[in-house]
C-alpha cells in the first residue's frame, strides 16, 4: 500500500470514528447577574454536554429574587418583538434542533417565543421544544395571571416536552396533584407528549420523585430527598434531560441520568453549606452521575373525561 492510500485510510477512520456534531440548542428565559439559575444554569449544561447553545433572556436580574431584592431589567415589548424576528429570518436558525423555554417577563413575550418555536420547527421537523413554564410554586403564582394564562394557551399546545413542578401543574391543569395517581391523571389533561412533574410524589419515605407521562406510559425516578437544596435544580434537570434526548437517549434513560446528576450536584452543593450549585467545582456529575437513582413503572388509572 502506497504512502497516499494509507495517509487516506486512516483519515476516513479518523473521520468515521469521530464524535458527531451536536445541534444547536436555543435557551430562552431569565438571566442573572450572580447564581446558577434560569439561562446561567441551561446554558452551562448543555455546553457542558458539548452543545453549541443559543441564549435569549427574557429578564436581567442580580440574582433569584430567593437570595434578595433586586433590579429587574428588561427589554421593551418592542425590542424583543424585533430580535425575535431577527432569530426568525436568520439562516443559522436551521442548525437549531432544540428549544427551551422558562421565565416569561410578560405576556407578549409568550407570543414571540411561540413564533421562534414555531420558525424551527418549520425548518426541522425533528426539533424538539421544551417548554418549563416558570410560573410559581406551592406559594402560588409568582408571575402575573396573563402571564401563566399565555404560557397556557401558546406554549403547551407547542411543546413536545413540559417540565411543570407540582403546583404548576395543578394550576395548568385545574387538577389536584397531591398524589402520584393525580399527577398522572392531570398531566394526562394537558394533551402534551411527555410531561416531567418534578417534585412529584414518592413511594419512599424522605425521598422525591422525577415523574415523566409520556406516551409510553409513566415512569417515576426517585432520590432522597435533600433540605435547602439551592435554586436552578428545575432549569438544569430539564437542560440535561434535553441534552441527552437529543443525544439519542430513551426517555427513561434520559430521565434517570438527569435526576442522578441534579440530586448529586445538589448533595455536594449542600454538603459544603452553599446556596448556589457549584457547578465548576462539580462538573463531572454532569457527565457521568455516581448517586443511586430508582426507577419503576407507574400504573395509571383511567384517564379524565
Amino acid at each position: 500500500m502506497s504512502l497516499e492510500r494509507f495517509v487516506k485510510k486512516v483519515e476516513h477512520k479518523i473521520r468515521d470514528n469521530a464524535p458527531k456534531e451536536k445541534p444547536s440548542v436555543l435557551v430562552i428565559s431569565s438571566q442573572v447577574v450572580s447564581g446558577c439559575v434560569g439561562t446561567r444554569s441551561a446554558v452551562f449544561a448543555l455546553e457542558r454536554m458539548g452543545f453549541n447553545v443559543w441564549m435569549l433572556p427574557t429578564i436581567l436580574l442580580p440574582w433569584h429574587p430567593g437570595q434578595g431584592a433586586g433590579e429587574r431589567i428588561s427589554a421593551s415589548e418592542e425590542a424583543f418583538t424585533q430580535i425575535a424576528q431577527q432569530i426568525c429570518v436568520s439562516d443559522r436558525l436551521s442548525s437549531v434542533k432544540g428549544v427551551i423555554s422558562g421565565y416569561m417577563a410578560n405576556a407578549a413575550q409568550v407570543t414571540e417565543v411561540a413564533k421562534i418555536v414555531e420558525e424551527v420547527k418549520s425548518r426541522n421537523e425533528d426539533a424538539v421544544y421544551l417548554c418549563d413554564p416558570v410560573i410559581g410554586d406551592k406559594g402560588g403564582l409568582y408571575v402575573a395571571e396573563p402571564i401563566a394564562e399565555a404560557i397556557r394557551d401558546q406554549l403547551l399546545p407547542l411543546a413536545d416536552v413540559i417540565t411543570p413542578n407540582r403546583y404548576e401543574l395543578a394550576w395548568l391543569s385545574g387538577f389536584g396533584t397531591e398524589m402520584e395517581n393525580e399527577a398522572v391523571a392531570a398531566a394526562r389533561t394537558l394533551q402534551v407528549e411527555r410531561t416531567i412533574v418534578t417534585s412529584s410524589p414518592a413511594i419512599r419515605r424522605n425521598s422525591i420523585s422525577n415523574l415523566l407521562v409520556g406516551p409510553r406510559g409513566s415512569l417515576a425516578i426517585e432520590h432522597a430527598e435533600v433540605q435547602g437544596a439551592p435554586h436552578g435544580t428545575g432549569d438544569l434537570l430539564a437542560a440535561l434531560y434535553l441534552a441527552r434526548s437529543l443525544s439519542g437517549q430513551s426517555d427513561e434513560e434520559a430521565l434517570k441520568k438527569a435526576t442522578a446528576s441534579t440530586f448529586e450536584l445538589v448533595a455536594r452543593s449542600v454538603k459544603v453549606g452553599s446556596d448556589d450549585l457549584l457547578y465548576s467545582e462539580h462538573q463531572d456529575p454532569l457527565i457521568q452521575p455516581m448517586a443511586l437513582v430508582n426507577s419503576r413503572r407507574v400504573v395509571e388509572a383511567p384517564e379524565r373525561a
